[in-house]
């Protein structure tokens, strides 16, 4: 039998008066579900899975929550992908946009290009680590109608000038 949080503080409020109940907080998209849908990706490129970075998942999350589709400061503390979508939208459809983007990356001129930015720090090999923050944003924040913000940010960063070449691998298979 499963007794809720909100039971035992009920009984425990009848004895003792007050009570804390500590209920984990409820992340957006579960790390779980993010390593699942990244992980798999990197891979067709070469790419070492990445792992969740707890750390920085606050402030990811709370920078979703602001509902600004525009790249935060990172003071090259990260990397940063955004998705914004209105209907039923969520992580994986942001990776969908984001991986597109491999169909125009250059290998033979490894360098940045704002078409490609998305996908080369997805798949980049030296990042190691990864936090998403998803919010529902009201209408007329970031588009006329609600929306759903995605925030992705990995580190160490990607996207670094000089080391394309060694860091987004060439689709394996």
């Amino acid at each position: 039998m499963k007794i809720s949080c909100t039971a035992i503080a009920v009984a425990l409020l009848a004895l003792v008066g007050s009570v804390a109940c500590a209920v984990p907080a409820q992340a957006d998209t579960s790390s779980d579900e993010v390593l699942a849908v990244v992980n798999p990706a990197r891979a067709q490129y070469g790419a070492s899975p990445l792992t969740w970075n707890a750390d920085l998942y606050p402030s990811t999350k709370q920078y979703a929550e602001a509902c600004r589709f525009e790249h935060s400061n990172s003071q090259g503390r990260y990397g940063e992908n955004l998705y914004a979508g209105t209907g039923n939208v969520g992580f994986e459809d942001a990776m969908r946009a984001w991986m597109a983007e491999a169909e125009l990356y250059d290998y033979d001129r490894p360098e940045f290009s704002p078409e490609t930015g998305h996908f080369t720090q997805v798949v980049w090999k030296s990042s190691t680590r990864i936090a998403v923050g998803i919010a529902s944003c009201p209408a007329g924040t970031i588009f006329a109608q609600p929306s759903t913000l995605v925030v992705a940010r990995f580190t160490p960063p990607g996207n670094v000038i000089g080391q394309f070449a060694q860091n987004v691998g060439r689709p394996q298979g």
